[in-house]
Parts: C-alpha cells; structure tokens; sequence
C-alpha cells in the first residue's frame, strides 16, 4: 500500500502529545501533518494506530517509526508509543522552548505519558542535545527516562546476561556557558535555558 496523507481532523487526539513533551510552546498552535501506509481511529475507545513508515510533524517536532500508537485516557491525558522496525530505531525530534536549542531521541521503543509528562526511551536508547547545529551532549543507555517536568534523566545500563556484562552507559556533556557580565560590571543573566540535568539518583546497576 502506498503512503498515505492524514490531515489533523482525523488526528486530533495526537496533537497534545505533541505539544507537551520538550517541544516549543509555540508547536501547540501548529498544524499536525500524518504520514503513514494506514490507519485505524477509534473514536469510542480514543484510540489510533498509525503503521508502516510514520512520519508525523506539528511545528518543531518530528516523530518516525513503524508503528505509532496513542491513547486518550478517560481523564484526558495522552500516552504515545512508538516502535522502530526491526533493525532500526523510532527517531523524536524537537525544539526547546525559549533556547536556540534541539532535543534528539532514538531508541527501538519510544513511550510517552501524558499523565507523568515523561518520555522512555528502551533498547538501543540515545539522547542527544544541539546547541544551535553543535552536538552539545549525548547520552546512550538501555533505557533512559526523561522527566520534562523537571528536566531531569536517568539512565540504564542494558541488562546483564548469563555469561555477560551487559551493555555500559555512555555519556558526553559539555559544561554550559558562563555568564557574559554586563556593562558597568553587573554580571548578565546566563544565556538560554536550563540544561538538561541527569537525575542524582540513578537507578542500580543492573
């Protein structure tokens, strides 16, 4: 079956995932734009099913993977799942709100709660900050769970196996930008947002 276009009437329930979690809040009055081989609403049980090479965008945020799944709670919160074809990984991009800053997420399974305002990242998980087009900071797990709320991550070595280690965690962070200080030696606000900051209560090792 060739792609198919799906306009933002017939997918509306996915645009609060979409506006939540890292994007610019300013992505909220965008209009969402689908792309995928099918799809299956259900308006009664607020459920749909995007498959085969998704390709959703709405403003700053692009969304890939094979199979896009969302889900309208009865108190009205989303959750979102998406799942990478075998071999490759799901792909979540956006832009942070206020900062010249990009948020890059892949991982072969990527789940969104509406409820927590949280993003998982499972198997072959990676988390990547851009600085304008600068890589800024790049963190690469198991798992990794974003805490948008806060801004805080944290991240999980793969599990171990018989006979195995198991795969490590590996992080680069780049230190942030002092502050510029302003004229008459009054020191100037820090430029741009808050960073990205790991969570100090990392789960154990595995």
């Amino acid at each position: 079956m060739s792609q198919r276009y799906f306009s933002i009437l017939t997918v509306a329930l996915f645009a609060g995932v979409l506006s939540s979690a890292w994007a610019e809040k300013a992505d909220r009055l965008k209009p969402m734009n689908a792309e995928a081989d099918a799809m299956r609403h259900d308006d009664l049980k607020q459920h749909t099913l995007f498959t085969g090479n998704v390709i959703i965008t709405k403003g700053t945020t692009l969304l890939r993977a094979e199979r896009v799944e969302v889900v309208q709670t009865p108190d009205g919160y989303q959750k979102a799942t998406l799942v990478a074809a075998p071999g490759k990984v799901a792909f979540w991009r956006t832009k942070r709100d206020g900062v010249d800053e990009h948020v890059e997420a892949e991982a072969e399974l990527i789940e969104y709660d509406g409820r927590s305002d949280t993003v998982q990242l499972t198997r072959k998980a990676v988390l990547r900050r851009f600085a304008g087009a600068t890589l800024a900071d790049e963190t690469s797990g198991g798992v990794i769970r974003y805490d948008n709320a806060r801004e805080l991550f944290t991240v999980d070595g793969e599990p171990r196996t018989l006979g195995g280690t198991g795969g490590r965690v590996r992080a680069q962070l780049s230190p942030r930008q002092p502050a510029t200080p302003a004229a008459g030696g009054a020191p100037a606000a820090p430029s741009g947002g808050p960073a990205l900051r790991p969570s100090p209560a990392l789960s154990p090792q595995k």
